[in-house]
């Protein structure tokens, strides 16, 4: 067997990192999924490597071709490393809310980048309608990411079962929020055929119908926003069809922040607001159901791609975020 290994391989296997302090004040033990650490620097590499075997797989992809996808910015990232290596070029069509750093981090990996407006996703401008339309006029692969379902396979062969090894089989909940649903769907899925008391647990930001979807079985709640990037849906993706899970909250934007900032200071753990969506939604799980549980959360990306707006003391203050609330302030 061959001892070293392209980028590729060091997708995934990432590290459980145990959150001191919330873990402390529930009683449960809260672990974060370290995705941060993939090559990419974020889960959506997971996702990208998932659809770019799928294509190849599928005789869809040959060397010199063209992936084109519409993102938030991280699986562009994830796109772009993966297909580098394996010889193909990208075209990531990014909506202009997104973080600078993202935008620059994509032009210096090499991506071509296309910046629209921010479209809601029935619009013919939204930026996976371009994308779809630029593959299907330029003879591009359109990764799809939303509706590809080998994003949520990939999850269920890889995610799930290294949250099920690395408890030794102790987890009790999973939760993540919702941006495409591959890694909710496919990390569920595989836990609960191991043992079916395992909880599913959706996070999800204002803004986002999927609380909604998974209380009342509907999508009209939508009924303010979130400063969080590549999560919150407004509809049931190819990806989500037919999860069913056992919890879902509605987590406000402050409440995330407070734990990032925390983690910052005290526990040397730098993450984008996503990653505490997540976390405040672990926590909103372990007071609800009391302590002892092991409840497993993602990381979703790190602090670095967001330095001009979550770590910029400016743009805090400006948009109403607290940067110096205690943590007990969220329980």
């Amino acid at each position: 067997m061959n001892r070293y290994h392209g980028v590729s391989h060091f997708i995934g296997n990432t590290p459980l990192i145990r959150l001191n302090r919330i873990s402390d004040l529930t009683g449960s033990e809260i672990l974060g999924k370290a995705e941060f650490m993939n090559p990419g620097g974020s889960v959506k590499d997971r996702a990208a490597l998932g659809i770019i075997e799928a294509a190849e797989a599928r005789g869809e992809l040959k060397p010199g071709a063209t992936i084109i996808e519409g993102t938030a910015g991280n699986t562009g990232i994830g796109l772009t490393v993966v297909g580098q290596a394996r010889g193909y070029r990208t075209v990531i069509v990014i909506p202009d809310n997104q973080s600078p750093e993202k935008i620059q981090l994509l032009r210096a990996l090499g991506a071509e980048v296309l910046v629209v407006p921010e479209k809601p996703y029935k619009d013919p401008g939204n930026y996976n309608k371009v994308a779809q339309r630029l593959a299907e006029e330029r003879g591009y692969f359109w990764a799809n990411q939303f509706d590809n379902t080998a994003n949520r396979q990939v999850h269920y062969r890889t995610t799930g079962p290294e949250i099920w090894n690395q408890t030794e089989g102790r987890v009790t909940a999973f939760v993540a929020s919702v941006g495409t649903g591959g890694t909710l769907a496919g990390t569920s899925t595989y836990l609960k055929e191991r043992n079916p008391q395992i909880a599913s647990v959706c996070a999800d930001p204002y803004g986002a119908a999927m609380w909604s979807w998974f209380k009342n079985h509907n999508l009209e709640t939508n009924d303010g926003d979130s400063f969080a990037e590549g999560i919150g849906q407004g509809r049931v993706t190819k990806n989500l069809e037919d999860l069913e899970i056992d919890e879902a909250y509605r987590i406000e934007d402050q409440s995330a922040f407070t734990l990032i900032q925390q983690l910052r200071r005290e526990e040397g753990i730098f993450l984008g607001l996503s990653s505490g969506i997540n976390i405040a939604g672990a926590v909103r799980y372990a007071r609800q159901r009391g302590p002892g549980q092991t409840i497993v959360t993602i990381l979703c990306d790190s602090g670095h791609k967001y330095i001009s707006k979550l770590y910029n003391p400016e743009w805090v203050e400006k948009n109403g975020l607290k940067n110096d609330l205690p943590l007990e302030s969220i329980f």
